[in-house]
């Protein structure tokens, strides 16, 4: 029986999607290698496979966390204990790295252990997923009545993305923010009453803006923010300065074409793109692969959001589909504000493009995340197909009928 009830779940598995995320990860990998072996030597002055090793490791620790929270039910992290727990964790973590985390690129957004440094934000935005998802599971009976509707996951997550802020780390908090009104809007609540909630935010916190804005404001207004605007807006005035990285982006991918010029080949890497393996990976895919490889990188993207909200849509447990729903927009929201960046479509933030820019932290909890939806598609797919059979025989034997 039990032998049985393990090739049914193994049937339910959702291979596409398996394949889809080792495929990306995989081709992550190659890129990162290719796009740093130059800056490594020159910039960092370590091995030209350093960046690799590191990554490599990393993408093992990955697929081990994707293989776990494939294999554990979903519906265990809607335990008590485990939403309290990522309800305290992530604001104590990100409170703690303001004063004990390490400044790089003027955010201090990490915390250093040797050799090895953890993004707090990455956690937080996982965690608050599963808190928000959990919350509003609870709540979906009542959130179409705006009196008993509970605001706190709202007001707990403008926190959450306030103290991501204040590191600064502005790209993060867009994201927590989108996953956040997403799966708000997803669970059921009114959309004017949403809209209602945010026009009294905006008021409350234009009233307390004494209070905020000196933390805050100085990182908006900084004359470095105000650079980057500047360089974003035209960045050939400002070739020189903060425009370089954008301009040798253009140069890159206008040199790229069709089918770019090999892998391995580019030289845009060779100290004109400094976050060439990073926040820039794109432009390295672009002149290298061309066309074709930017295609292959945001086609494999695409697929894994479309087929997130496809999970979404067949799950019938809120607390799965409102997982998948912020799961798939972490990766959607995240792609776009690299991409979008690398184009010139948004100033730059530093956010790392889902499972193929170098970085520990990121690529592990986005493969967990990952794993995490394919059980949530494992479980829809197999109550679709199993647990209506089972209904159905049940249903028919207490008639008196035979199958």
């Amino acid at each position: 029986m039990e032998r049985q009830l393990w090739k049914k779940v193994l049937k339910c598995y959702d291979y596409p999607l398996i394949a889809a995320v080792a495929m990306l990860s995989l081709f992550g990998l190659i890129m990162v290698y290719s796009s740093s072996m130059v800056t490594a030597v020159i910039r960092f002055e370590v091995p030209s496979d350093y960046f690799y090793e590191r990554q490599k490791l990393w993408l093992i620790a990955g697929f081990i966390a994707f293989a776990i929270m494939m294999a554990i039910p979903y519906k265990v992290w809607r335990a008590e204990r485990w939403v309290k727990l990522v309800f305290f964790a992530s604001p104590l973590m990100l409170i703690a790295v303001a004063f004990l985390g390490h400044t790089a690129n003027n955010a201090t957004s990490w915390f250093r252990v040797g050799a090895l440094s953890i993004q707090p934000a990455e956690l937080a935005k996982l965690g608050l997923i599963l808190y928000l998802a959990a919350a509003f599971a609870n709540k979906r009976k009542r959130l179409a009545e705006p009196v008993k509707s509970n605001l706190f996951p709202i007001y707990y997550t403008l926190f959450i993305c306030f103290l991501i802020a204040i590191q600064p780390d502005f790209g993060t908090a867009a994201i927590v923010f989108a996953i956040a009104i997403c799966i708000i809007v997803s669970s059921g609540l009114r959309l004017m009453l949403l809209l209602k909630q945010l026009c009294f935010f905006i008021l409350v916190g234009a009233v307390s803006s004494p209070l905020w804005l000196p933390l805050i404001g100085k990182h908006i207004f900084s004359p470095e923010r105000m650079s980057r605007l500047y360089s974003f807006l035209d960045p050939f005035q400002y070739a020189n300065g903060d425009g370089y990285q954008l301009v040798n982006s253009y140069l890159a991918i206008g040199l790229g074409g069709l089918k770019g010029v090999g892998l391995g080949k580019g030289i845009q890497k060779y100290g004109y793109l400094p976050e060439s393996h990073t926040d820039f990976i794109m432009a390295v895919i672009a002149e290298e692969l061309g066309l074709f490889g930017v295609t292959f990188t945001l086609g494999l993207l695409s697929f894994i959001v479309l087929r997130g909200l496809w999970v979404a849509r067949r799950s019938h447990d809120p607390f799965g589909s409102l997982l998948a729903i912020g799961i798939s927009v972490m990766i959607g929201f995240q792609t776009f504000i690299n991409v979008g960046g690398v184009v010139g479509l948004i100033p730059i933030t530093g956010v790392p493009l889902p499972l193929v820019s170098y970085g520990g932290t990121s690529l592990v909890l986005t493969m967990a995340s990952l794993g995490l939806l394919v059980n949530i598609s494992m479980f829809a797919k197999y109550e679709q197909r199993y647990k209506k059979g089972e209904k159905t025989m049940v249903s028919g034997q207490k008639r008196g009928l035979t199958f």
